[in-house]
């Protein structure tokens, strides 16, 4: 599981260092993807292939389920981190998140979210509050 909020920067090459504690876990090889919110989703090779797979089985037939697919899957690239533990992040989609030299890496569970660092702290601002307020079940089984 991944977990907590990390501060690494962009390279001029577009590489960037992974958390250290994301490190092993991510050192067989990655997806990297557009995420929602102008964010980047970061999946371990084996998760990312059960999410695919798992979306594999939506029926085609609806059109957003096509669109859906279409953007989550034409963005994915498959990276490997290098012996640094750095890892490449394509032009398209530095460009697709906004990323700056500045980067906010949070973990999600069961994948990495990398966003632009004045992205993130917008969205925080603009969430957390419904975050505090929240009196009703948003996760099932969770309150």
């Amino acid at each position: 599981m991944f977990l907590g909020t990390h501060t690494p920067r962009l390279d001029d090459k577009g590489r960037m260092f992974l958390p250290a504690k994301f490190r092993e876990k991510l050192a067989g090889g990655v997806v990297i993807t557009r995420g929602q919110e102008h964010c980047l989703y970061v999946y371990p090779m084996a998760e990312f292939e059960r999410v695919a797979a798992t979306m594999q089985t939506s029926p085609t037939t609806n059109r957003a389920v096509r669109d859906y697919q279409r953007v989550f899957l034409s963005g994915a690239s498959d990276e490997v981190p290098d012996k640094q533990g750095r890892v490449t992040i394509p032009a398209n989609l530095r460009a697709y998140a906004g990323l700056s030299h500045e980067c906010t890496v949070i973990g999600a569970g069961s994948r990495v979210e990398i966003w632009d660092t004045e992205s993130w702290n917008t969205y925080l601002e603009e969430t957390e509050p419904a975050y505090a307020d929240q009196s009703e079940e948003v996760v099932p089984g969770l309150i």
